[in-house]
């Protein structure tokens, strides 16, 4: 692809072995990833997992220590942030306070020397819903409206790559779920890649087709929301996307279809084909909304696990659910959401309670409950980071 062309679809992403080491610490170790053309991609992780470097890299304002970063089959590691087919839209907007929105929106292609400039920037203000306010200046709009703008502006060049960096951060949230939609929505029609980098779990599950999980500085799993939440590989995984109920326990008896785990002198049964380990000592767990609260010993059942009794000790009204805490002797504490069918929690405080869920909904983790941690530790001090842009000023200027 040609430098400053424009797209007509969106193209593939690959990072191959990068890495990125700033003096102290390592950002990324030895990333592998390929993004597939047209479809919405979100990095998910909470901060300083790496993300936003892997971000910054594919954008060319940072340089990777290691590796390649290739768009649509070039090789791009070498080129300037400008020279890339690729637009990114920050947290901030980044809006030119003095112009008007139309204004804001044709300045790149102005800049460029595109024909007809301020005709694609009213098509790409009418895609966001925006070409009435063409006329007003940034501060007359709201929060989400600026943020629409900002995605017009970058849509606007029609980049093979569209980078987002928690564009929706600073909204509100009643607005920040009506624009995950309309974020979506708008990806489909333009057909242009998106790569989204998120720590709101919540927002990769509403936009993306396909979540990578990243944990200092690695992937942790990646693939659909639906194959993340419900078979986690990881304990990280398990907790940082929604909740979980995990169980460590020893492998004590298997059929052909199914693994029997002893936690604290109870059986619990998972399907071989929702674990990952079917042998020694493994971590198991479920989802605090897959479990039903019994107020008497439930019948035994082979489709079913029993946990109890416990003892209620905390009740949480959230509105749509209510968040039991139950401790269990032996077990520890098991969240437990149920949906409000009816007026107000069904239990309370000091409540004894038995615990029940379909084996079918349980799964196994790839952890090993001995192994040690193998990921390093991120030393992000304030010392390395002034030097390492200390090093980057110092090489600047030598360029100029």
């Amino acid at each position: 692809m040609a430098t400053g062309a424009f797209a007509d679809r969106g193209a593939d992403l690959e990072l191959v072995g990068i890495q990125k080491r700033f003096p102290g610490f390592t950002a990324i170790e030895h990333l592998n990833l390929v993004i597939p053309a047209g479809s919405f991609f979100a990095l998910l992780g909470p901060s300083g997992c790496g993300k936003t470097t892997t971000l910054r890299l594919v954008a060319g304002l940072e340089d990777p220590t290691g590796g390649r970063i290739l768009i649509g089959g070039q090789d791009v590691t070498g080129q300037k942030a400008y020279q890339r087919p690729v637009n990114t839209v920050f947290q901030s907007y980044a809006l030119f306070p003095h112009m008007t929105v139309l204004e804001n929106v044709a300045f790149g292609l102005r800049r460029r020397k595109i024909a007809d400039a301020v005709a694609k920037a009213h098509e790409a203000l009418r895609l966001v819903e925006l070409d009435h306010l063409a006329a007003r200046k940034p501060v007359q709009l709201s929060g989400g409206q600026q943020q629409r703008v900002a995605l017009a502006r970058a849509i606007v060049n029609r980049p093979a790559l569209l980078l987002l960096d928690e564009p929706l951060g600073a909204l509100d949230l009643k607005l920040r779920r009506q624009m995950q939609l309309e974020l979506k929505t708008i990806q489909e029609e333009v057909g242009l890649t998106f790569l989204h980098v998120t720590h709101d779990q919540e927002e990769a599950m509403t936009m993306a087709d396909t979540i990578a999980v990243m944990n200092k500085g690695r992937i942790e799993q990646m693939g659909t929301p639906e194959l993340l939440y419900e078979l986690p590989r990881t304990a990280f995984v398990a907790n940082f996307l929604g909740q979980s109920n995990l169980f460590t326990g020893a492998v004590v008896g298997e059929t052909s279809t199914s693994i029997a785990v002893d936690v604290a002198g109870r059986s619990i049964v998972v399907p071989k084909a929702r674990s990952h380990r079917h042998a020694g000592d493994v971590t198991v767990g479920v989802r605090p909304e897959k479990i039903t609260l019994h107020r008497q010993k439930p019948e035994p059942d082979p489709a079913h696990n029993v946990i109890g009794p416990g003892r209620v000790t905390d009740v949480s009204f959230t509105g749509v659910s209510t968040q039991y805490l139950v401790t269990v002797p032996g077990v520890g504490t098991i969240i437990v959401f149920e949906q409000n069918r009816s007026f107000g929690p069904v239990e309370g405080e000091g409540d004894e309670v038995w615990m029940t869920w379909n084996v079918e909904h349980g799964f196994g983790l790839d952890d090993d409950p001995a192994g040690p941690d193998p990921k390093f530790v991120a030393d992000t001090t304030t010392k390395s980071i002034a030097a390492q842009r200390r090093a980057a000023l110092v090489t600047e200027l030598e360029e100029a």
